[in-house]
């Protein structure tokens, strides 16, 4: 009996100290055998198999077994073992490690093809990592294992990275999202690239646990043509600011010189003109709404405008009730009724004058 029981494996287990190692075949020395009356510890994430002649006869999740009969029917089946006593039990042990297994690069060796509504065709290329794990240790020890003694992430990421692309493809196509808003629905992709992967990932028995997309990037010429887009608005930008300014400078210069309404619709109309000259370089100016003709340069200004910002020109009488621009022969206010009375100018300076004025103010001119 002591002959016997040194012959025997008491305590079947794995202390794993690796990082990548998914399947491990138990080594059983030549000399010593698995009995009944062996104990099998099965740490948490991991699975133990029992095969028997390339057959998959019994899977213990973790916990700690004293095998028997009983707790190995289909073994015992196939062995026809003994129902009492110890018993040699002529099979591998193979413990699967079922933790998820992270920092999986992917990566486009060849671009994804999308439709894009404003760039039309485009070609994408993208990076990021994955994670995965042993979802069904029986149906992976028959799909990818084979009769391996260790197999480890390498072997199996080398048939992962494929259906990942897969689906990454496949989710951006049917997303049908701009290629300028792809940045912001990375974890939304994500998400869905989990979900959609699943039966495909479930036929070798894993799990695609989670995927992150770090990078999607078009073309080189595609992504100097946004640059160059980005530029343009950013210039058009300034222009405008400055104009805006210069006509400012303007309407502030001509009130402290003294000049008349006119005079400060000048430099306003040069301040602007200045700006538009920039700008009809690089872009389309965009019409005015409600606009109408400048009566003098034809330009398009808005309809309540009293002084054409182009050239200047007064646009017409002021209703002195309503305030509004109508024209310069026009004897009732158009938007009011109001009766409008033809303004005395100066001939000399153009300054308005008072009905019965004789002399001008500002040039001393007889009227």
């Amino acid at each position: 009996m002591g002959f016997f029981r040194s012959q025997f494996l008491k305590v079947i287990e794995w202390k794993d100290s690796s990082k990548d190692t998914i399947v491990y075949r138990y080594p059983i020395p030549e000399k010593q055998e698995i009995m009944t009356s062996s104990t099998l510890v099965v740490r948490e994430s991991q699975v133990a198999v029992f095969v028997h002649k390339g057959k998959i006869a019994d899977v213990f999740e973790p916990g700690t077994y004293k095998l028997s009969t009983g707790n190995i029917p289909f073994l015992t089946k196939m062995l026809s073992l003994p129902t009492l006593g110890d018993s040699k039990i002529k099979a591998e042990v193979y413990f699967v490690n079922t933790k998820q297994f992270s920092g999986n690069k992917w990566g486009t060796q060849n671009p994804i093809i999308m439709r894009d509504e404003e760039f039309g065709s485009v070609r994408l290329r993208g990076f990021g990592v994955y994670s995965f794990k042993v979802a069904d240790a029986g149906v992976f020890m028959r799909e990818m294992f084979g009769t391996n003694a260790v197999y480890t992430v390498s072997d199996v990421a080398s048939a992962c990275k494929p259906l990942v692309i897969q689906s990454i493809a496949d989710t951006i196509a049917e997303s049908r999202i701009s290629a300028l808003d792809l940045a912001a629905n990375y974890r939304e992709f994500g998400d869905e690239i989990v979900k959609g992967s699943e039966k495909e990932f479930g036929a070798y028995g894993l799990k695609l646990c989670s995927i992150v997309i770090e990078n999607l990037s078009l073309p080189e010429d595609v992504e100097k043509m946004l640059d160059e887009r980005t530029k343009m608005s950013v210039i058009e930008d300034k222009i405008g600011t400055y104009t805006k300014f210069k006509a400012a400078n303007a309407m502030e210069e001509a009130s402290k010189s003294g000049n008349s309404m006119a005079g400060i619709g000048v430099g306003l109309g040069a301040g602007v003109q200045m700006g538009n000259l920039f700008a009809e370089n690089l872009t389309t100016t965009n019409k005015p709404k409600n606009s109408v003709k400048c009566v003098n340069c034809g330009e398009d200004i808005s309809a309540k405008a009293k002084f054409c910002p182009v050239c200047g020109a007064t646009q017409g009488l002021t209703c002195p009730k309503c305030g509004s621009v109508v024209s310069k022969n026009a004897k009732f206010c158009t938007e009011c009724g109001e009766p409008l009375k033809t303004k005395k100018v100066c001939k000399g300076c153009g300054e308005e004058l008072k009905s019965n004025a004789k002399f001008c103010p500002n040039c001393g001119k007889k009227c």
